[in-house]
């Protein structure tokens, strides 16, 4: 699969890139690295093929949260040269897994919205047998996500190892606040172009499959679920079936380093 990161593909994640955005902890905007892009990617791809690439931490600032108050959320800024390899594996990733997961998980897909996601909720509640909702969120799951699984996720279907070794290496990459550097044990790369499509191969595998092949079969009635990312809405007929499921919920997350966040139910 590591093929597929060669200088025409990262040319053109590079063409994609947008300008005038904000620069990571190389400092290197889209306009710079333009400058001189055929030796940039000569080299970075020189780089990748002898493992001396090496991804760099990404920079964290914080920016107002919607809604005002005074909150602010984390935004992580990745270095440029980061971006474009991040951007042709996500690519890649997506080509994958796009076959193998669930109709009914809408994010972070192209062709598929919140929107959508919604309208499907609308339309099993008021079409189908349905009676009782669990309506859930994952407790920081982009921050908690478990390396190691999501490793034993990809290497269920990829056998490159060598697209897995880079893989795990931006999940390593750590994170830089203003002078201090911080490793990351846990969770996705924050502003990765590839952390959309592994945390939704994370959720195919913790949520999506289970739903699918152990929970709907145990019900004697409906049972339905929508993801969108990390917020789900599970739908059934039967009001035991829906307890049992949010307690069985709480032990399969927990299996594989997730909660619930008990704030949102």
């Amino acid at each position: 699969m590591m093929h597929h990161v060669n200088a025409d593909t990262l040319k053109a994640e590079h063409e994609r890139q947008k300008t005038g955005k904000a620069a990571g902890v190389d400092g290197v905007t889209k306009e710079e690295y333009g400058e001189n892009l055929e030796r940039n990617i000569e080299s970075l791809v020189e780089r990748m093929k002898t493992f001396s690439y090496q991804p760099l931490p990404v920079r964290r600032t914080y920016i107002p949260k919607e809604g005002g108050g005074g909150r602010l959320r984390p935004l992580g800024i990745p270095a440029y040269e980061d971006k474009l390899v991040q951007g042709v594996m996500s690519d890649i990733l997506d080509a994958v897994y796009e076959g193998k997961f669930y109709d009914f998980s809408y994010g972070f897909r192209t062709g598929k919205s919140q929107h959508q996601a919604i309208k499907e909720v609308n339309d099993t509640i008021m079409s189908k047998k349905i009676s009782w909702v669990v309506d859930a969120d994952i407790k920081s799951f982009f921050d908690t996500l478990d390396h190691e699984w999501l490793m034993k996720f990809l290497e269920h279907d990829i056998q490159d190892k060598n697209f897995l070794r880079y893989v795990k290496r931006f999940l390593k990459a750590g994170v830089m606040e203003g002078l201090e550097r911080f490793e990351s044990d846990l969770g996705a790369p924050q502003g990765g172009l590839i952390s959309p499509v592994c945390a939704n191969v994370y959720l195919h595998y913790v949520l999506d499959m289970w739903f699918d092949k152990v929970v709907k079969e145990e019900c004697k009635g409906d049972a339905f679920i929508v993801r969108y990312a990390d917020d789900f809405v599970c739908m059934f007929q039967c009001e035991r079936e829906a307890r049992k499921f949010f307690a069985d919920l709480k032990e399969r997350l927990a299996k594989f380093g997730l909660e619930i966040a008990e704030d949102k139910i």
